[in-house]
């Protein structure tokens, strides 16, 4: 993962990010202001940034808040001291998507990254994408082939979603059962082959076929 950290404390932010890349194998950057902090996150696409709550010239509350009024759509984690359980209502109702408080250790940052990861922070392309006679509208997660909708569970959309914003890429199926499922759940290969062959049906009134197996690495829709 490609993380922002935003942390005043010269010592704890040099140490969490040599931890961050040393056993998370992530790659870092490090500000100390919350202006630094929303500067870099609209420049550079991070999976999750670290806002550390008291920090000068913009804490991480102002940050947060900023970032998510501009549009701001990726994970941020907040970082504190503060331990009320009205700062943490503040720091969740600032748009943060999750809340650690100081100290802390770095197994456990290292655990909610992961799960941060595990979600998917992407904005919305736009509310209706084509691919080859089908039609997926996002806003609400329906599917159509010549107007007649096609039946799918909600993980089907979901498949069918991530495979389609990833045309042209191969996707293993570990990542999809990462992106669908969560690494953690009691679900594997099979269930997505499964599932597949299930699309596969569901998406038959199609001229062509969409979802193409790559041998030995998962699946693709081709660009």
């Amino acid at each position: 993962m490609k993380i922002l950290l935003a942390e005043d404390d010269m010592r704890l932010g040099e140490l969490v990010v040599h931890m961050l890349k040393k056993k998370g194998g992530h790659t870092a950057d490090w500000v100390t202001t919350g202006r630094e902090a929303c500067e870099y996150a609209e420049a550079t696409n991070y999976d999750v940034l670290i806002l550390d709550w008291m920090m000068p010239k913009g804490d991480g509350v102002w940050a947060c808040r900023q970032l998510r009024k501009e549009g701001y759509m990726g994970a941020i984690l907040m970082l504190t001291a503060k331990d009320g359980l009205q700062d943490r209502i503040n720091g969740l109702d600032a748009g943060a998507d999750d809340y650690l408080v100081k100290p802390f250790e770095i197994e456990e940052l290292l655990a909610r990254l992961r799960a941060l990861s595990r979600r998917n922070f992407a904005p919305i392309q736009g509310e209706e994408v084509q691919v080859t006679g089908l039609i997926l509208n996002r806003t609400n997660q329906t599917a159509s082939i010549a107007g007649e909708l096609v039946q799918l569970t909600p993980r089907e959309f979901q498949l069918l979603d991530l495979l389609i914003q990833n045309k042209g890429i191969a996707l293993t199926r570990e990542v999809i059962l990462d992106r669908i499922w969560g690494l953690d759940a009691d679900v594997g290969p099979k269930a997505i082959d499964a599932m597949i062959k299930l699309l596969r049906k569901k998406l038959s009134g199609l001229n062509q076929e969409l979802i193409q197996s790559i041998r030995g690495v998962g699946y693709k829709i081709e660009a």
